[in-house]
């Protein structure tokens, strides 16, 4: 799949389909439940656990290996150690949409 083809979905955009669906509640609501959802899912991952939401992906830790990188003006070498960054996996039926 083409980067040109993918479409993107912020928070704004996330925000204004749940008011759609959702029109009794206010947008203070709305924002307040999606940052209790990204804390949770932060949260797991952070402890080791994997995340799956059924029809959307799967969040998980990715561990990124030590290496050793050297500065380009002062050719000193130095070495950063193992790195964890979070990983999402989309579903099937969300790459089919």
């Amino acid at each position: 799949m083409n980067n040109k083809n993918k479409e993107t979905l912020n928070r704004s955009d996330i925000e204004s389909f749940l008011k759609k669906e959702f029109s009794d509640l206010s947008k203070e609501n709305i924002s307040d439940a999606i940052d209790g959802i990204l804390e949770s899912i932060i949260e797991a991952v952070a402890l080791d656990n994997k995340v799956e939401i059924r029809g959307f992906g799967t969040f998980s830790k990715k561990l990124i290996r030590p290496r050793k990188f050297i500065n380009p003006k002062t050719k000193k070498v130095s070495y950063l150690g193992e790195t964890a960054t979070m990983h999402f996996k989309p579903s099937k039926a969300l790459i089919k949409k």
